[in-house]
């Protein structure tokens, strides 16, 4: 295959040669949210997905922008490391998770994805190439990439760090009922002796947190890569036992809980599907063709029920947590809801797009279904009352997904003078849309 250098240089010769708005054309995508269309020139960086080099010694995995999760924990845990924090999807591309924001069980410890990014390379609008490392002159940019979606710049090359690990992972599956004692409980177990962290809420007096700890022995271990269901086995058992590379991926089987939409979890559409399509990837084909034919579409007119998606990572300080799932509850009433922790570590500098305060515990809530009902709500409805009361309780939305912030409400949130500031420097031929035409216009 092409090396590195040489993909850089036909990236670089595509740029120069063509003019117009800029979008990446590559064979993944996690965003929830579609874009309109428009003429545009289409980079491919599909073929940039290799790994380069695994250095467990000193603790990094270095690989292009394209990779997934899979490929780096393919090729780390040959070594006994994994990335510290890997996102819960194998389809998620390390640079994606960077300019995005990425987040998993072990984030109580090493906070979000890209709080464990040592340096990376980014191609701007104009052709250049620039190494942005902590503390070197392109320091502006390694700190404004995280949640920029691609509207500075595109992660060709990321050298990220990785952490040991054992052959299994011991789980333990707790019940609370009340989601007071949850919240208390999991404040206090981000101290325990534990390598992972995480809950799952199935209704407001059925919560559960799970911890798990790397061991070198297991009596037995579990398969929830076919017939049986990861989010299942929460209530079902109160200890299991996986390997360590299917502890990794144990959500993307089930993409969490969401392939009973696709019908996956009947025991005889699975055998159907197979096991090589109980997937991420393969749910997300089918998502996207759904979103092009409009199938859902066509039998809600047809049986006359008006719906919304709501499809949302949000994060909460965990002092106002119980508050917001009350507020959820009532409100919202999506189920189940994925729980889980993260403190950000850096305390010196800040990722200004992403703008959460330094050693605060927070609590990330995911959810990712559709609210039905007869009744026909404005556009946006349940999603505005949800990002509303997100800024209320001092918290803060990812952006892969819908989003109706008015300009002003958007700009105070996500730091519009700093990103301006490095739009200018980086872009300043405005080939790239800027965050708020991306992520709320869809252009």
């Amino acid at each position: 295959m092409p090396g590195y250098e040489e993909k850089k240089q036909r990236l670089i010769a595509q740029m120069l040669s063509e003019s117009g708005d800029l979008r990446l054309q590559k064979q993944t995508s996690n965003l929830f949210r579609d874009r309109k269309s428009a003429a545009q020139t289409h980079l491919n960086v599909s073929d940039f997905n290799q790994v380069i080099e695994v250095n467990p010694d000193d603790g990094w995995v270095e690989a292009e922008g394209m990779s997934t999760y899979q490929d780096l924990v393919d090729a780390t845990l040959p070594y006994n490391t994994m990335p510290s924090v890997v996102p819960q999807l194998k389809s998620i591309t390390v640079g994606g998770a960077i300019a995005g924001v990425g987040i998993e069980s072990t984030s109580f410890k090493h906070g979000l994805v890209h709080e464990n990014i040592l340096e990376m390379e980014v191609l701007t609008s104009d052709g250049r190439i620039v190494l942005c490392a902590p503390s070197n002159q392109h320091q502006d940019l390694f700190y404004g990439i995280p949640n920029s979606y691609g509207t500075l710049g595109y992660i060709l090359k990321i050298k990220v760090r990785t952490i040991p690990i054992r052959r299994f992972v011991k789980l333990q599956h707790t019940l609370f009922k009340d989601p007071s004692d949850y919240f208390t409980h999991l404040e206090r177990w981000t101290q325990k002796d534990i390598d992972f962290l995480d809950g799952t809420i199935f209704s407001p007096t059925d919560l559960y947190l799970t911890t798990g700890k790397f061991t070198d022995e297991a009596p037995y271990t579990s398969d929830y890569t076919f017939e049986h269901i990861y989010y299942r086995s929460i209530k079902a058992r109160a200890v299991d036992y996986l390997t360590t590379h299917d502890y990794i991926w144990r959500w993307d089987t089930d993409w969490f809980w969401c392939s009973k939409n696709l019908f996956a979890q009947n025991p005889l559409m699975r055998r159907l599907y197979g096991r090589h399509r109980l997937n991420s990837v393969f749910y997300t084909k089918i998502m996207r063709w759904n979103a092009k034919w409009g199938l859902t579409r066509f039998f809600d007119r047809l049986f006359r029920i008006h719906n919304e998606t709501v499809i949302q990572d949000v994060d909460i300080p965990i002092q106002r947590a119980t508050e917001f799932l009350n507020f959820f509850d009532r409100e919202i009433g999506i189920r189940p809801i994925w729980i889980c922790p993260f403190r950000t570590l850096h305390t010196n500098q800040q990722f200004p797009l992403y703008p959460t305060k330094p050693q605060t515990l927070y609590i990330n809530f995911g959810f990712w279904d559709v609210v039905r009902g007869k009744v026909k709500r404005p556009k946006g409805h349940y999603n505005k009352i949800l990002e509303d009361k997100v800024e209320e309780l001092g918290g803060i939305k990812s952006l892969y997904s819908d989003s109706y912030y008015d300009s002003d409400k958007f700009w105070a949130l996500y730091s519009k003078e700093y990103y301006d500031n490095i739009k200018a420097k980086y872009d300043s031929n405005g080939r790239f849309k800027d965050l708020y035409q991306k992520c709320v216009l869809r252009q």
